[in-house]
């Protein structure tokens, strides 16, 4: 399954893609700039860059990078929430969804994980994970972190299990949103699948403590004492047999290369939406 966007080139602007960034854990980057290197590959901006909001070039330094006067900024986030609707608008001075400051057009654009389109990267990585395991008689798991301050973090997971469930071409037996601190659990995975297969993938941009550590540990094949799971290459051990199921283990979806697909799908819907009638504050 591949898919490429069709967004039109736009070689006097410029595109920010704008991540969380850790303090504690470098490699969290990677899936960002991996997505930034392969737009700026296709040539379709004049220049692409990173910013984050916990690591160098951080958002307030992001503009003085940029020569171009047109700018669109895509948060390179899963859902939408307290980073996409407060922080990135107060660090980057934006007041809608087009904002003139500093000399330069920014537009705003919506954050990755809520795009239709993400969809696909979901149903290429469970043909990746468990390639030739019958859909009939498999779960598919996808799992979120979970919180009680934020409705908003569940709600890109369930409206994906809604669009796969409804898709004609779906053929799992069960589809359903887990997560790691709120009901329904991945730790209850064995409880919630009926099915002899079980496929989980991590609803994430990055491979960190979550999909590596913290997911791994609560489906039951490893210890909370042990190393860290990128350390035993968790991923090419599929298929677990654990608690009578034979489970698929996916690396976090952010990691997938088409994000780069999905960041450029965004871009196309904002213009769609709002460059027709720019509403310039």
């Amino acid at each position: 399954m591949n898919f490429s966007s069709k967004l039109p080139p736009k070689p006097e602007a410029a595109l920010l893609i704008v991540g969380h960034g850790s303090t504690e854990n470098p490699d969290s980057s990677a899936p960002y700039f991996d997505h930034a290197a392969e737009i700026r590959k296709r040539g379709l901006f004049a220049e692409v860059h990173c910013c984050f909001w916990k690591e160098e070039p951080s958002m307030r330094e992001a503009l003085y990078m940029i020569d171009a006067e047109e700018v669109y900024i895509v948060p390179d986030f899963i859902s939408e929430g307290y980073f996409t609707r407060d922080v990135i608008p107060r660090e980057l001075e934006l007041t809608g969804p087009t904002t003139q400051v500093h000399g330069k057009i920014l537009h705003y654009c919506d954050p990755v994980g809520i795009h239709p389109s993400m969809t696909s990267l979901i149903l290429q990585r469970t043909e990746e994970v468990a390639p030739e395991v019958p859909p009939e008689e498999s779960t598919l798991f996808i799992v979120g972190h979970g919180t009680g301050l934020n409705k908003n973090s569940t709600k890109a997971i369930r409206d994906q299990v809604e669009l796969i469930q409804t898709l004609p071409a779906n053929r799992f037996a069960s589809v359903q949103d887990t997560y790691m601190e709120e009901a329904p659990l991945i730790s209850e995975w064995d409880q919630l699948a009926e099915t002899p297969n079980v496929i989980v993938v991590p609803f994430f941009i990055a491979d960190g403590l979550h999909s590596y550590q913290d997911i791994p540990v609560m489906l039951g094949f490893e210890k909370e004492e042990g190393k860290a799971a990128s350390q035993k290459e968790v991923f090419r051990r599929n298929p677990y047999r654990l608690r009578d199921k034979t489970l698929y283990y996916s690396a976090a979806i952010g990691t997938e290369p088409l994000m780069a697909d999905v960041i450029l799908d965004q871009i196309a819907t904002f213009d769609a939406q709002h460059v027709a009638h720019p509403e310039t504050h």
